[in-house]
């Protein structure tokens, strides 16, 4: 788990060419802390004193910048970086930090990271590998499988079919992602990305049948590591009462919050005799619609009022 600078530098530090300029902290050097605002602090970008990043980069052009500032306005910002206690101030392009650098950084107990990459190169990867590492994660009972390209949590019961149902849609070319304990992490405001933990990768248990290892029977195509979250189908075995509370139009559409982001629902009736997996696929494709901009429910009420309207025309307007 990515929580210190220390071990960022640890895992990307020989790809990224990360290297200590000051001496490596004693003590773990948080990459968020507790303070006020600091979830909605950016982890890394180029030199900002107004919205500073946890980890400030300093490039080429930022250095021209403070060059150009004059001695008293580059001292004051040397100050105003160091003062807003970074959790690291990393130097790109090969760049060895002059004097006022290092001497600020010690006053201030903050490291000072070297690396021979460009600022913009350095700053995407870090970006993007921080975003994953630290994203808000949240385990949730279900299977989690692709359907026709679309991330697809079966939900429910224990014993209600979720495991049996996948392994049809697998023999059907759907792909599976993670199965009883799938992890969410939200990586964007309205993303959420599923994987699986790595003692379950791979396996599905069925009742009556065990644990079964779905690459080794299908092969590598039955697999995928990752996905995004786009819905969500909770099978619930409904009585006649149930059923029809259940809009005619609409269907069972609602949504889930997880981890603040809201995702589609729907609630699929079980009983004997329904094929699900035929019953998945056709709300997967009926969602892909809807993301698209066509509802089926939508489009019948209005076809229905153009009937209307062409057996029942208004009738003629009388003069005044």
């Amino acid at each position: 788990m990515i929580e210190s600078l220390q071990s960022l530098i640890a895992q990307t530090g020989p790809r990224l060419k990360l290297r200590w300029i000051t001496p490596e902290p004693a003590s773990a050097r948080l990459l968020r802390t507790e303070a006020p605002g600091s979830t909605r602090q950016s982890l890394i970008g180029s030199l900002n004193c107004i919205h500073p990043n946890r980890l400030q980069v300093i490039g080429n052009a930022e250095l021209i910048y403070l060059a150009q500032l004059g001695r008293t306005a580059f001292g004051e910002t040397v100050q105003k970086l160091f003062s807003d206690h970074p959790a690291a101030v990393i130097f790109s392009d090969g760049i060895e930090p002059e004097a006022a650098f290092r001497e600020a950084a010690e006053q201030t107990r903050t490291p000072l990271i070297g690396s021979s990459l460009g600022d913009e190169e350095l700053i995407n990867h870090l970006r993007y590998f921080l975003t994953h590492a630290l994203a808000e994660r949240r385990t949730v009972h279900g299977v989690f499988i692709e359907v026709l390209g679309m991330g697809v949590l079966l939900v429910g019961d224990p014993a209600v079919g979720k495991s049996e149902l996948a392994l049809d849609l697998i023999s059907r070319g759907h792909r599976l992602i993670a199965d009883d304990a799938p992890r969410f992490a939200r990586i964007a405001p309205e993303t959420l990305e599923g994987t699986c933990p790595e003692a379950l990768r791979d396996f599905l248990e069925v009742r009556g049948l065990g644990i079964l290892n779905i690459r080794a029977m299908f092969g590598e195509g039955a697999v995928v590591r990752s996905k995004t979250l786009n819905l969500i189908i909770d099978l619930q075995p409904l009585d006649q009462q149930q059923l029809e509370c259940i809009d005619r139009l609409s269907g069972s559409l609602s949504v889930r919050n997880i981890l603040g982001v809201a995702v589609p629902k729907i609630t699929m009736p079980v009983a004997p005799g329904r094929n699900l997996a035929i019953l998945v696929e056709a709300a997967v494709r009926h969602q892909i619609l809807r993301i698209r901009g066509y509802d089926a429910g939508v489009d019948f009420v209005d076809r229905q009022a153009r009937a209307i309207s062409i057996d029942r025309p208004d009738p003629p307007r009388t003069p005044s």
